[in-house]
């Protein structure tokens, strides 16, 4: 697999008609944020795409023209991949686990409650950037998507929850697509009892909706909490799916013939 430039990426990304809510909105992201990179199985009119972002991973095509050890880039990766991609998958990695994934959309209004007299709820502007990156080291993911606190902070694309400066609670856009945003909620340790998450989602919803787009919202389905917030939120089950978590890179060496491989683990 070879990385391709953003110029060769646009006219393939157009193709891949990545319009559903969910993580569809990552090849988009890719294309128009440049964060992430994309890996094909050759430059002119590939057969297998795999766009790369925050350790999510779109990957499309005919997976008969893939070749050993084309995918191992995608180690320690969550993909989104048609059932087809299974057998090479399971040949390039020592695990892959499927997880059931839930993706909502914003379809009923909501009001929230009164936020406590000493928070400021508010969009993110580049200054937050130290507030970001004071966050616990656990929560990296968040503005992972963005390139890290910086990218997240001046995107214009997050709302936080602020004690003075401390941020508390944030929702930001984590995949940017053309017709959805997929989003993504951090409450800090120990503040989820004051309910300030859901101040940080509606006001970032409102934000989508006046740029045209539609507000999506993607989480594991044993993610309670998750889905609790999206459904006070307003928002919808609209579809499910599974990605497949996938473990270390297997080598030539250590691959075991196919008669002996089982199939991938179920988590």
């Amino acid at each position: 697999m070879i990385e391709l430039a953003l110029p060769q990426l646009a006219s393939l990304v157009a193709q891949l008609d990545a319009t559903e809510p969910g993580p569809s909105a990552l090849a988009e992201h890719v294309l128009t944020t440049g964060n992430g990179h994309a890996l094909a199985d050759r430059a002119g009119r590939p057969r297998v795409l795999a766009l790369d972002c925050a350790r999510h991973v779109l990957l499309r095509g005919d997976p008969d023209s893939l070749e050993p050890g084309d995918l191992t880039p995608l180690a320690h990766r969550r993909i989104d991949a048609p059932a087809s991609f299974l057998p090479f998958l399971a040949a390039a990695f020592d695990q892959v686990v499927p997880r059931e994934r839930m993706v909502y959309v914003r379809q009923q209004p909501a009001a929230p409650p009164r936020p406590p007299r000493t928070v400021t709820i508010r969009p993110l502007t580049s200054s937050d950037a130290p507030a970001l990156a004071a966050l616990p080291a656990d929560s990296a993911w968040i503005h992972a998507s963005w390139g890290g606190p910086s990218g997240l902070a001046r995107s214009g694309h997050a709302w936080g929850a602020f004690r003075q400066e401390r941020l508390l609670a944030l929702a930001c856009t984590y995949f940017r697509g053309a017709a959805y945003e997929d989003i993504a909620v951090f409450t800090a340790p120990g503040r989820r009892h004051q309910r300030l998450a859901p101040h940080c989602v509606l006001a970032l919803s409102r934000d989508i909706t006046a740029r045209g787009r539609g507000v999506s919202w993607t989480c594991s389905r044993h993610d309670r909490p998750s889905r609790l917030l999206a459904w006070t939120a307003g928002f919808r089950l609209v579809r499910e799916y599974v990605h497949y978590a996938s473990g270390a890179a297997v080598t030539d060496g250590d691959r075991a013939p196919d008669e002996c491989r089982g199939p991938a683990r179920a988590g």
